[in-house]
């Protein structure tokens, strides 16, 4: 599952996801994700009617991490379980400690989200543990940095670090990588949400290396709004923590109501995994329709949609994680995404284009005369190149 670093190649099927998933494992990943956490809640003695309120709060800040699949849906299990491990070692010190060298080998090779991982691990080892173990402090950071190498690329892995850190993507705050903002939905409910959590967390008085890695992962957060769903995660039990001493939960859930929870939380399961999540880029109909039209070529989509079609097995132009790819490559994909005309030459390599309705991307291809609309979605468009032969030009312009 794991690449190596520039190893995938304009055209490629790009994703850490083997081909023929389907976007019912993110169900799978968010049942995991949000399980670790109310375990955690569980072991730190919070009460239940202030953890299920912030459980709630903390899905609602998390939502488009949550609801949109992505290659990341490993770490949205990987890392929940990391601070489960960290916040058990905290209050009761053990070997188990040393399990965050073969997670995190494990991680590395799924996910570039475990470099966060680490620096979470890290906070706790320096902080908390060397004090009392300074030399299994001290071997936990060597191992952990060991397993960051533990892919089929070796020391080469330095350079997908390299590229996750320092791409264009990355340093521009473009596409994946833009900044928290007050025009994104998405980041408005964030806000509303994380401010309270965030206050409560801190009424808590968490540990100091806790209150460091709230500290880092805030400040990742407001750089790249791609992190906010780490920040929401770490600080759901300490917010609990603050809002259950904020007053007096004397009365657990009754086990009637706990047993009704659970029964709710499994029929939605079940619904989930039955049914396809709603996407926010096209329907599933329309990238059939993009696949057909391309016959194989690689299809040129915007990041959401590129990924859905990586899933799928298509063959994209370019797409997330764009560090597997040079930094020309990612800062003209970057152009094309933003309407700017150096991006017009990744148009010029492909037959079928497919891109949010009213984006800056569409409106500019909607002036060109090369490429003409096929099809349509509520969402997205799909283009064809005009001198491609075979294809319906008066195919159905709603699709999906």
């Amino acid at each position: 599952m794991w690449c190596r670093p520039n190893s995938w190649k304009p055209g490629e099927s790009i994703s850490a996801v083997p081909e023929g998933w389907s976007t019912q494992y993110q169900v799978v990943a968010v049942v995991v994700c949000l399980t670790f956490v109310s375990v955690d809640m569980r072991r730190a003695r919070v009460p239940d009617a202030p953890a299920a309120l912030v459980l709630i709060l903390t899905a609602f800040a998390a939502a488009p991490a949550l609801l949109v699949v992505r290659s990341q849906l490993f770490s949205l299990a990987l890392f929940p379980l990391l601070v489960l491990l960290l916040r058990g070692e905290a209050r009761a010190p053990s070997r188990r400690i040393w399990l965050l060298v073969p997670l995190v080998a494990l991680w590395s090779n799924l996910h570039g989200g475990v470099l966060l991982g680490v620096a979470v691990a890290g906070a706790y080892i320096l902080f908390e543990r060397a004090r009392r173990q300074p030399w299994t402090a001290a071997g936990i950071l060597a191992g952990m940095g060991l397993a960051l190498f533990a892919t089929p690329a070796l020391v080469e892995t330095a350079a997908y670090y390299r590229g996750v850190l320092g791409s264009r993507a990355a340093t521009h705050g473009e596409g994946m990588w833009q900044p928290l903002s007050l025009h994104a939905p998405f980041d408005i409910v964030f806000l509303v949400v994380a401010v309270p959590i965030l206050a409560l967390a801190m009424r808590s008085r968490p540990r100091l290396w806790e209150t460091i890695a709230i500290v880092g992962l805030t400040i990742a957060a407001v750089r790249s709004g791609r992190n906010e769903v780490w920040l929401a995660l770490f600080v759901a039990l300490p917010a609990a923590k603050g809002l259950a001493g904020s007053r007096r939960w004397q009365v657990t859930l009754p086990s009637v109501v706990v047993g009704a929870i659970a029964v709710l939380l499994a029929l939605m399961a079940g619904v989930g995994l039955a049914r396809t999540p709603v996407s926010t880029g096209a329907s599933p109909t329309l990238l059939r329709h993009a696949a057909v039209a391309a016959r194989g070529t690689p299809i040129l989509a915007d990041g959401v949609d590129a990924e859905q079609l990586a899933l799928a097995g298509t063959r994209i132009l370019i797409g997330n994680p764009l560090d597997a790819f040079p930094l020309q490559e990612q800062q003209r994909y970057l152009d094309w995404l933003a309407g700017r005309p150096a991006g017009d030459v990744e148009v010029s390599r492909v037959r079928v284009v497919i891109l949010i309705l009213g984006s800056a991307a569409q409106r500019r291809l909607a002036a060109r005369r090369d490429f003409v609309e096929v099809a349509r979605d509520k969402r997205a468009v799909l283009y064809v190149r005009a001198d491609v032969h075979g294809w319906d030009t008066h195919a159905s312009r709603n699709p999906g």
